[in-house]
């Protein structure tokens, strides 16, 4: 058997593991089944893959990722090792043809989605076959705790058995708390797995949480502070999606867009304009960018609130993937959750669920997107929140984002949550916050007036205070749970035992407002990628894009920018110390390795 570090270099050009994957990696090796929970681009794939090279059969990667499966191939192909993809996106012709192929041995690494396994020309191949492995990525969702549950998942066990022999079994993720995790072990039937969470916080991400009275102006703004860099726009919504990136083609952003409603050739064709680098941002739903491994996006915004922090988690983790700072920025408004909360109740987005199994997820949903919403209310440390929220805890203060970077003055504003507790008692515990807040100010819209709840002693009691500091006193209350909502259609607002200590004159209620209202945010250092020879940096970038298009690959399948700077660092000479370069194996030394040394050589000569 190879030496894991050989593999290591020859392959993927690192002479050195991360966090994580040589423990995993080695547990694999040893027979083990093994659980890694890792986050975005900290190198789960190569938990798997080296593995895979390592030991004599075939290994089948199980994921539910179209474009991941075509991404990772290429790259593994780009690297000198064999391997293929079994996806709907094969018509009938290619399907059987990399079949074909599989059964004669030309593959060492197969990824094939969740469906395809128990059907019955793959289970013919797999009876058959030496495998030596099966790697389920994006294990998550085999759980219902899971915030992208498939049943289809569900199947990998029953795909298992029928196997002439039981392989190894590696179950992958970014995002799982701890039931998921249990979850993933028994659903999967992991045998005494090794498991490893190496933890979710990313250093080189900054997070940053708004809520703009124009998004729109906060987001143009933001890009042309970053013309140069690339990034992605999240929206809920298509009309959004195709509202912001036509205002940003007329405001001259070389922008492009990708939501469901398109045909599958202008999505495809959008995608690889991003990943290709002809455009700089994507404009893009949540349809956009699971598997999507581009290294050098800059920034992600979030133009609108996602339903749950996992999707924020794994959606903000595309930015910074090659480690360097990167800006991941939420642009909050109080409709966010309205829009969330009707996509919950009104769409199934999986058709593969019985009726209960989708109330179930439902309910969980709800409850998924409170603990969102909070996030965009909390004054305390947001990736400390997030971090909490995965079962992980830090020291409240990273440094690193808009709540540490802002000054705060703590007041107490038990008074004013003593009028809001008692309000939602008065009013019967029967209505939502827009309802209670109307009330404790003296509207006099018309809902107040159809259900007459001008007669209450709460009305009008808090008309002297601004709505704003009255919405965040009553969501503070919510965060700390002297409140909760019900998981109903309207959000009904009602009062825990810990809201009797402050009506009761036991506790008092004490909060941080910020002392500005425009989050004064350290600008980004600019850790900058070209800082050594920016001339050359720029002279090797174009010879990659060269080669890019005429092999029809990203650029980062060619090298990543990290590996372009590294060679601006190194200005090796000649073969032996361009492996010595990050990121550069044997085979993409033989494959491009003269064409990069060539144009280093120029440029030392001209210097």
């Amino acid at each position: 058997m190879e030496d894991k570090y050989v593999v290591l270099k020859q392959y993927f050009g690192y002479s050195s593991f991360r966090t994580g994957q040589e423990e995993l990696i080695d547990e694999l090796v040893s027979g083990k089944d093994v659980v890694g929970i890792m986050p975005t681009g900290a190198g789960k794939s190569i938990c798997y893959q080296i593995p895979a090279l390592l030991f004599g059969g075939i290994t089948i990667v199980v994921s539910p990722l179209i474009s991941l499966m075509k991404d990772q191939v290429t790259a593994l192909n780009q690297a000198g090792i064999r391997a293929a993809f079994l996806n709907s996106s094969l018509n009938e012709r290619q399907y059987e043809k990399a079949i074909g192929l599989a059964k004669s041995g030309e593959y060492k690494i197969i990824y094939v989605a969740p469906e395809r396994l128990l059907t019955p020309s793959f289970l013919e191949f797999a009876r058959m076959a030496d495998i030596s492995l099966v790697s389920v990525d994006e294990a998550h969702c085999v759980s219902q705790w899971g915030q992208d549950f498939r049943p289809s998942y569900l199947k990998i066990p029953e795909f298992i058995r029928c196997l002439a022999k039981r392989p190894r079994i590696g179950a992958f993720t970014a995002t799982a708390t701890n039931q998921v995790k249990e979850d993933i072990i028994q659903l999967l039937q992991l045998k005494e797995p090794f498991c490893k969470v190496t933890g979710f916080d990313r250093k080189n991400l900054k997070f940053v949480v708004k809520e703009p009275k124009d998004r729109y102006s906060e987001v143009i703004r933001y890009i042309k502070e970053h013309q140069t860099e690339s990034g992605i726009v999240y929206c809920l919504t298509r009309k959004n999606v195709e509202e912001v990136c036509e205002r940003l083609v007329d405001d001259g952003v070389s922008a492009t867009r990708y939501h469901a409603g398109l045909s599958d050739e202008e999505r495809r064709k959008n995608q690889d304009d991003f990943i290709y680098d002809k455009k700089s941002v994507m404009v893009a739903t949540n349809a956009f960018g699971m598997g999507i491994d581009k290294s050098n996006v800059r920034f992600v915004i979030h133009y609108n609130m996602p339903k749950n922090m996992e999707s924020y988690y794994q959606e903000a983790g595309r930015a910074g993937r090659d480690g360097e700072p990167a800006e991941c920025v939420l642009l909050y408004g109080k409709q966010d959750v309205v829009t969330n909360e009707f996509f919950i109740s009104h769409g199934q987005e999986n058709s593969e669920l019985s009726e209960e199994e989708a109330k179930i997820v439902q309910e969980r949903e709800r409850e998924r997107l409170k603990k969102m919403t909070f996030y965009c209310h909390t004054n305390e440390c947001l990736r400390d929140y997030m971090l909490r929220y995965f079962g992980e805890y830090g020291s409240n203060y990273c440094g690193n984002c808009s709540n540490c970077l802002t000054k705060f003055r703590e007041e107490d504003v038990t008074e004013i949550a003593k009028k809001i507790l008692f309000c939602i008692g008065e009013l019967g515990q029967r209505y939502g916050s827009v309802l209670v807040i109307d009330t404790l100010r003296g509207s006099e819209n018309a809902k107040i007036k159809k259900l007459r709840l001008e007669r209450y002693r709460s009305y009008g009691v808090l008309a002297d205070e601004k709505i704003v500091k009255v919405r965040q006193v009553l969501n503070y209350l919510l965060l700390q749970n002297y409140l909760v909502q019900t998981n109903s259609e309207y959000a009904i607002l009602k009062l825990t035992e810990k809201a009797l200590q402050v009506t009761e004159g036991s506790s008092r209620v004490k909060m941080k407002f910020a002392v500005e209202r425009e989050v004064k945010v350290a600008k980004r250092e600019k850790k900058t990628l070209v800082s050594e020879n920016p001339v050359l940096f720029e002279r090797l970038r174009e010879l990659r894009t060269d080669l890019a298009r005429r092999e029809g690959v990203p650029p980062y399948i060619i090298f990543g920018d990290k590996t372009l700077h590294d060679m601006c660092v190194k200005l090796p000479t000649d073969e032996y110390q361009m492996l010595d370069v990050i990121g550069v194996g044997e085979a993409k030394l033989m494959k491009y390795g003269r064409q990069f040394l060539s144009v280093i050589e120029e440029f030392v000569k001209s210097m």
